[in-house]
Protein backbone atom coordinates (compact mmCIF):
# COMPACT_ATOMS: atom_id res chain seq x y z
CA UNK A 1 0.00 0.00 0.00
CA UNK A 2 0.91 3.39 -0.73
CA UNK A 3 0.95 5.10 2.72
CA UNK A 4 0.30 8.92 2.55
CA UNK A 5 1.15 11.04 5.65
CA UNK A 6 -1.74 13.73 5.96
CA UNK A 7 -1.42 15.24 9.51
CA UNK A 8 -1.68 14.67 13.04
CA UNK A 9 -4.53 13.05 14.98
CA UNK A 10 -5.00 16.15 17.12
CA UNK A 11 -5.05 17.97 13.86
CA UNK A 12 -8.32 16.69 14.27
CA UNK A 13 -10.94 17.68 17.38
CA UNK A 14 -12.81 14.32 18.98
CA UNK A 15 -16.04 14.01 16.97
CA UNK A 16 -14.59 16.22 13.89
CA UNK A 17 -13.19 15.79 10.97
CA UNK A 18 -11.03 16.65 8.21
CA UNK A 19 -10.85 17.07 4.60
CA UNK A 20 -8.08 15.88 2.41
CA UNK A 21 -7.64 16.69 -1.32
CA UNK A 22 -6.27 13.69 -3.03
CA UNK A 23 -5.80 12.58 -6.87
CA UNK A 24 -9.55 10.50 -6.77
CA UNK A 25 -11.37 13.13 -4.94
CA UNK A 26 -11.80 14.59 -1.92
CA UNK A 27 -11.28 12.29 1.55
CA UNK A 28 -12.82 12.96 5.07
CA UNK A 29 -11.12 12.02 7.88
CA UNK A 30 -12.80 11.61 10.97
CA UNK A 31 -11.62 10.91 14.90
CA UNK A 32 -14.19 10.03 17.20
CA UNK A 33 -14.89 10.14 20.81
CA UNK A 34 -12.77 7.42 21.44
CA UNK A 35 -9.99 8.54 19.22
CA UNK A 36 -10.68 6.12 16.45
CA UNK A 37 -9.65 7.23 13.06
CA UNK A 38 -11.93 6.34 9.73
CA UNK A 39 -11.62 7.77 6.23
CA UNK A 40 -13.95 7.65 3.36
CA UNK A 41 -15.30 9.41 0.35
CA UNK A 42 -16.36 13.38 1.74
CA UNK A 43 -19.79 12.92 -0.22
CA UNK A 44 -23.22 11.51 0.77
CA UNK A 45 -24.50 9.01 -1.56
CA UNK A 46 -28.23 10.59 -1.37
CA UNK A 47 -27.25 13.78 -2.91
CA UNK A 48 -23.49 14.78 -2.19
CA UNK A 49 -23.39 16.02 0.89
CA UNK A 50 -20.10 17.23 2.64
CA UNK A 51 -19.80 14.57 4.95
CA UNK A 52 -16.79 16.13 6.47
CA UNK A 53 -19.28 18.94 7.99
CA UNK A 54 -21.29 16.20 9.33
CA UNK A 55 -22.22 15.53 13.37
CA UNK A 56 -19.78 12.46 14.19
CA UNK A 57 -21.84 10.35 16.96
CA UNK A 58 -20.15 6.83 17.88
CA UNK A 59 -18.57 5.52 14.62
CA UNK A 60 -20.89 6.96 12.60
CA UNK A 61 -21.50 10.55 10.92
CA UNK A 62 -25.22 12.46 10.17
CA UNK A 63 -24.80 14.18 6.46
CA UNK A 64 -25.65 18.19 7.36
CA UNK A 65 -27.98 18.02 4.28
CA UNK A 66 -30.34 15.31 4.45
CA UNK A 67 -29.46 14.09 7.87
CA UNK A 68 -28.67 10.10 6.63
CA UNK A 69 -26.53 8.63 8.64
CA UNK A 70 -23.58 6.60 7.77
CA UNK A 71 -21.34 4.35 8.94
CA UNK A 72 -17.70 5.30 9.42
CA UNK A 73 -16.75 1.51 9.45
CA UNK A 74 -18.04 0.15 6.07
CA UNK A 75 -19.74 3.26 4.55
CA UNK A 76 -22.75 2.12 4.02
CA UNK A 77 -26.17 3.86 4.84
CA UNK A 78 -27.39 3.05 8.45
CA UNK A 79 -31.35 2.87 9.06
CA UNK A 80 -34.06 2.53 6.05
CA UNK A 81 -31.46 4.67 3.73
CA UNK A 82 -29.64 2.66 1.24
CA UNK A 83 -26.41 3.48 -0.43
CA UNK A 84 -22.42 3.94 0.36
CA UNK A 85 -19.66 5.46 0.14
CA UNK A 86 -15.71 4.06 -0.24
CA UNK A 87 -13.96 3.54 2.90
CA UNK A 88 -10.25 4.34 2.83
CA UNK A 89 -7.47 2.54 4.79
CA UNK A 90 -6.28 4.71 7.54
CA UNK A 91 -3.67 4.47 10.23
CA UNK A 92 -2.14 5.84 13.26
CA UNK A 93 1.66 5.61 14.24
CA UNK A 94 1.74 7.72 17.47
CA UNK A 95 0.45 11.08 16.38
CA UNK A 96 0.96 10.55 12.45
CA UNK A 97 -2.03 9.80 10.23
CA UNK A 98 -1.66 8.50 7.04
CA UNK A 99 -4.15 6.61 4.31
CA UNK A 100 -3.59 4.35 1.57
CA UNK A 101 -4.39 5.55 -1.71
CA UNK A 102 -3.54 3.23 -4.03
CA UNK A 103 -4.82 0.32 -2.47
CA UNK A 104 -8.62 1.07 -1.07
CA UNK A 105 -10.80 -0.40 0.94
CA UNK A 106 -13.78 -2.10 -0.50
CA UNK A 107 -16.89 -0.34 -2.12
CA UNK A 108 -19.53 -1.39 0.44
CA UNK A 109 -22.52 -3.21 -1.14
Amino acid sequence: MNWIAIGTLSDIPQRGARCVDTPSGKVAVFRTAEDRVFAIDDHCPHKGGPLSQGIVHGAAVTCPLHNWVISLETGKALGADEGCVRTIPVKVEGDLLFIALEAHAHKAA
